[in-house]
C-alpha cells in the first residue's frame, strides 16, 4: 500500500483509499467499522501525543508509575466529526474533522489500514488529504457522529 499525503487541513480533511478490485460488502463494512473505531477513539481523547506515558517508558513497564495527574494541564485533543464512508468503484473516501486530535491519530490509521492491506483485502494506495477531480466533494458533508452527539 502506498501512502501519499496532499494538501492537508485537519479540519477539513478527506482521505481515499483504492482498491486492487472493487471491495465486497464485508470488505466494505470492514473498512467503514475500522473507520468508526478510529473516530470512537479520538472523540474520546486517544489520540492526546502530549500523554504517552507507557511509551515514553520503553519496553519494560513493568512496576512503571504512572502520573495519573499529569494531563492535567495539557490541552483536550478531540476528534469532532467523521462523515459516511463512500465507495465508487475501487475508490472510497471518508471526511474527517480532527479538530484537536493531535496527528498521531493519522499514523495509527496507516497502521491499520497497512495491516488490512495485508490481512483483509489488498489496498493500491491511501491518499491524506485534497480531492480527486473524477469524484466531486461537498463544501461541508454530513456528519454521521458529531460532537453534539
Amino acid at each position: 500500500m502506498e501512502v501519499r499525503f496532499r494538501e492537508v487541513d485537519p479540519f477539513n480533511c478527506w482521505i481515499w483509499l483504492r482498491y486492487s478490485d472493487v471491495p465486497s460488502k464485508g470488505e466494505k463494512e470492514y473498512v467503514d467499522g475500522i473507520f468508526d473505531s478510529w473516530y470512537v477513539l479520538g472523540r474520546l481523547g486517544g489520540f492526546n501525543s502530549e500523554n504517552l506515558q507507557t511509551h515514553e517508558m520503553g519496553s519494560d513497564i513493568s512496576w512503571m508509575s504512572y502520573e495519573n495527574d499529569d494531563t492535567s494541564s495539557s490541552l483536550p485533543s478531540l476528534m469532532h466529526n467523521l462523515g459516511e464512508f463512500e465507495f465508487n468503484e475501487c475508490w472510497a473516501r471518508c471526511w474527517v474533522d480532527l479538530g484537536t486530535s493531535d496527528l498521531i491519530a493519522i499514523d495509527v490509521l496507516i497502521n491499520v489500514l497497512k495491516q488490512m492491506d495485508v490481512d483483509v483485502v489488498k489496498i493500491e494506495e491511501l491518499i491524506i488529504g485534497g480531492v480527486n477531480q473524477d469524484w466531486p466533494v461537498e463544501e461541508h458533508p454530513d456528519a454521521i457522529f458529531s460532537s453534539t452527539d
